[in-house]
């Protein structure tokens, strides 16, 4: 066990000079303190570990073997600092983070290639989970922070918002025909409809918009991601739950059609998401700054 690492210090110095004075100088501190911190840390370690000579002082073959462990243990000192600065720099460090998919390539992946080109020096780690599990995965220190689907009620969180995003429904070629009108939700609901997979915080959110209003949803086809339920939709296979920031393009292309509800549904919110009282990267939280 190290009992004191100020012995180990002033050893040090004193090993490294040659000289008790010397290392009290840089030490600035008083010879008779160096001179006793070494007898301490002889007598802790049951052995001589400098001798005088005519020109200061000199390691013995015990001191010898000491210094070598104590100068390595110095220079990783050196290293760690260093590292510690070049991360504070971005020049080094990580940052994970845990996002959808849709979310993951349409909010996340711009502001990434950006920090990634400016700080090529910073590992990104980037997992893909439906918002809940990216929640979870936050709380079992996985992920330094998470990009999600708001609202989430959670204590241990904490959650600021960016920008707000629309859902809506949206047909391919074959369900045109209802863009040119707007829909009761009960007329919509007697349609083929194509929505995400229930556990995601999105499905939630869309049976407990129909369920307030009293309308009882069963979709034809239930997917994985936003971008498959939009490939869905073009092939005539029905009528997809989509956010429309996200298909925009798609839309002012005529490949998608908004099919407009007599009852639209309520925007929700993107949320950054880190855990309280929980410190994150260097990386991770300069990362946030840039976002939205």
């Amino acid at each position: 066990m190290v009992e004191n690492l100020e012995w180990y210090r002033m050893f040090y110095y004193a090993a490294q000079s040659g000289s008790l004075t010397k290392a009290a100088a840089e030490l600035n501190i008083t010879q008779p303190a160096v001179t006793y911190a070494i007898k301490r840390l002889e007598a802790s370690l049951g052995g001589q570990l400098f001798f005088r000579t005519p020109k200061g002082i000199r390691l013995t073959s015990e001191g010898e073997v000491l210094f070598r462990y104590v100068e390595q243990a110095y220079n990783f000192i050196g290293i760690g600092e260093r590292k510690i600065f070049e991360m504070h720099q971005l020049q080094d460090g990580e940052m994970k983070i845990g996002a959808g998919d849709t979310l993951c390539r349409h909010y996340l992946l711009p502001y990434l290639e950006e920090f990634h080109n400016t700080y090529p020096g910073v590992k990104i780690q980037v997992t893909n989970r439906t918002t809940p599990e990216t929640v979870d995965l936050l709380k079992r220190g996985g992920i330094d922070f998470g990009i999600v689907n708001l609202p989430i009620t959670e204590p241990s969180l904490d959650i600021r918002e960016s920008f707000a995003i629309e859902d809506g429904f949206v047909a391919g070629p074959k369900y045109r025909f209802l863009a040119e009108e707007t829909l009761p939700l009960k007329k919509l609901a007697e349609h083929p409809l194509l929505l995400l997979e229930k556990g995601s915080s999105t499905r939630t959110f869309i049976d407990r918009f129909f369920a307030k209003h009293q309308i009882e949803i069963r979709p034809e086809i239930e997917l994985g991601s936003v971008d498959l339920l939009v490939e869905f939709a073009r092939k005539g296979f029905g009528i997809a739950c989509v956010v429309k920031n996200f298909i925009a393009d798609d839309l002012a292309r005529g490949e998608l059609h908004e099919i407009k509800l007599a009852t639209p549904l309520p925007p929700r919110k993107i949320g950054i998401v880190t855990l309280k009282h929980v410190p994150i990267s260097h990386a991770a939280a300069r990362f946030i700054e840039r976002l939205p």
